[in-house]
């Protein structure tokens, strides 16, 4: 694989300003200057053709011709339809972008659609499409008209819309846009098997895509801060397959620190994620997405029992192990694929799955295979929940206090759904897993530790206590909930837990689930006061598009971490909904 010098088409930079395009099956992102510097295809977890983001090759770039101009831009609402404008000496030219929908499996279509609002533009277009994270270079490249195709490493490439242009071996298709003032102009790019029929006509796709996401994403004006609840709402759509799957995150190997080897693959579907996303929109109303959650995770647990996995491709395939590219990675980042988590055993998925698996019955939407998997997962913490497991922070093996909580409320919460003699045993396993947990991890001090062997905070239980274990009544909720308060959170921002050796920010951003997390347990406890303060904070530390990933650094105000992370935005769900 080639091990050269980062594209130098395309520049990195800050995570923030990155946007995102996606379909369900793969995502697209893109940078503030008009460039398309990541994809993945056909799916989320397959090689990337364009992978400029992490120092690779592969963009499709559209900009002005000219390096003085502003830019800015903005989500169409409940979509992930993204409007780029740029404003330049004697023009300001709009610039339309979506992955086509409805999406297919084996072929993306990525749409742009440009429009000069004045002036006379003229635009620069570079598309230098490389398979296998660069490996492979486009072949058999030929013009027909404004048609231009080329296929390599098992990828064809269609692109209409160019014919201006020339074929460079070296560096892909260069060529110029010059348009007038009010004139539209479509770019149509397919990349997918070879030997397919051209996509319908611009028009035709746009139109599609627009109807599916009109559908996709409910009305959310009853919530609490609805524009961004709605957005949230368009992301985990988008990160959402057909199939059901949920991805953590569109990418891989962006750094929560910088040069800390914290740089995961986050492109597979987490249970936990899953139940997450799915446990918020159950909480707006039965949407789609709920039934997608429930039917992947059924589909799991019924497949792989007690072997079950955290994490699994979209189609439900095994997570490969961790390995490196020959690729610079994203500054301060690496050039890290694969997961060592899709190995782990961690009880809280079992916990969460159960929880989601109730809240379909609340609605009506528990299905027979979603009720046979709600047993399986019961049978698989009646005999394991004694066991250490790597836990929701996928650390090394004990027996943590947020696992053995979530297992709680899950076996609670399902012993409601679950008829006679089910019912009553997970009620009665739920009483003997909790009344363990209280002898092993509730310290004299009244509050909950995070590990039967650590005395120390952790926030992930704030997961735990918003969604009722212990009850409300139990005063070691208030307690736990105070003390990581006062202990695990900075200017208005919660950290996971204390590094040794480092103080809060330093070895880690605020952890945005957490914040959120924050805001459910204080609404729980009854202080929606507070719950809104620490709502309001928490949902400001996102960039420009409007998207959050994993981290913030509160001191540069930066986003740390893979993009969009799904979680984040389920839980910012969750409390428009709980605190509107």
């Amino acid at each position: 694989m080639p091990t050269g010098p980062p594209d130098s088409a395309v520049e990195p930079w800050a995570l923030r300003e990155y946007a995102v395009l996606a379909d369900g099956e793969r995502a697209a992102v893109v940078d503030p200057q008009g460039g398309v510097v990541w994809l993945c295809a056909p799916r989320w977890h397959d090689d990337a053709v364009f992978s400029a983001l992490i120092g690779g090759v592969g963009h499709f770039c559209v900009t002005p011709d000219d390096r003085w101009h502003m830019w800015g831009g903005y989500y169409e609402d409940g979509s992930l339809i993204r409007v780029t404008r740029w404003t330049a000496p004697g023009y300001v030219v709009e610039c339309r972008d979506a992955l086509a929908l409805p999406a297919r499996d084996d072929r993306v279509v990525l749409l742009r659609r440009l429009r000069v609002e004045r002036g006379q533009a003229r635009l620069r277009l570079s598309l230098d499409p490389r398979p296998g994270f660069g490996e492979h270079r486009m072949r058999r490249q030929s013009q027909e008209g404004d048609t231009w195709t080329a296929d390599g490493g098992g990828t064809a490439m269609r692109l209409r819309g160019v014919r201006e242009a020339a074929w460079d071996p070296a560096t892909g298709l260069q060529g110029t846009l010059r348009l007038g003032r009010g004139e539209v102009h479509d770019l149509v790019l397919e990349l997918g098997a070879p030997g397919e029929a051209p996509a319908p006509d611009a028009d035709t796709l746009w139109r599609r895509t627009e109807q599916a996401w009109h559908h996709a994403v409910p009305d959310c004006s009853e919530l609490a801060a609805p524009r961004d609840a709605r957005h949230a709402y368009a992301v985990l759509n988008g990160l959402t397959s057909r199939a059901g799957g949920m991805v953590a995150a569109a990418t891989t190997s962006l750094p929560e620190h910088v040069d800390a080897e914290r740089n995961y693959d986050y492109r597979y579907a987490w249970l936990r994620d899953q139940a997450y996303a799915g446990l918020a929109v159950a909480a707006h109303g039965p949407h789609e997405l709920l039934d997608r959650a429930v039917r992947f995770t059924a589909e799991r647990v019924l497949a792989d029992g007690p072997v079950l996995r955290p994490a699994y491709t979209v189609s439900g395939q095994s997570v490969p192990g961790e390995h490196t590219l020959a690729l610079p990675g994203f500054p301060g980042g690496s050039d890290r694929i694969g997961n060592h988590a899709g190995t782990q055993f961690q009880l809280d998925t079992f916990g969460e799955v159960l929880q989601l698996f109730a809240a379909a019955a609340r609605h009506d939407r528990l299905t027979p295979e979603a009720e046979r998997a709600a047993r399986a997962a019961v049978d698989t913490v009646a005999d394991h929940w004694m066991l250490p497991d790597a836990g929701i922070w996928e650390l090394d093996e004990r027996w943590w206090t947020h696992s053995r909580l979530s297992a709680v409320c899950g076996l609670r919460r399902i012993s409601r759904v679950l008829p006679g003699a089910d019912g009553r045993r997970c009620a009665d396993l739920a009483r003997a897993v909790f009344t363990e947990t209280r002898r092993r991890c509730l310290r004299p001090g009244g509050y909950w530790a995070r590990a039967q062997d650590d005395d120390g905070l952790d926030a992930a239980l704030l997961v735990s206590i918003a969604r009722g274990s212990p009850e409300t009544d139990d005063p070691s909720a208030a307690r736990t909930a105070a003390l990581v308060e006062e202990n695990l959170s900075r200017d208005g921002y919660v950290y996971r837990f204390v590094h040794q050796g480092a103080e809060l920010g330093e070895a880690e951003g605020a952890f945005l689930l957490c914040g959120f997390a924050m805001a459910l347990a204080r609404n729980r406890l009854g202080d929606r006061q507070t719950a809104l303060r620490w709502f309001e904070r928490t949902r400001a530390a996102y960039g420009s598009p409007g998207l959050f990933a994993e981290e913030f650094d509160v001191r540069q105000r930066q986003l740390r971490g893979n993009l969009p992370q799904a979680f984040v935005h389920a839980l910012l769900l969750e409390c428009a909904v709980r605190l509107a």
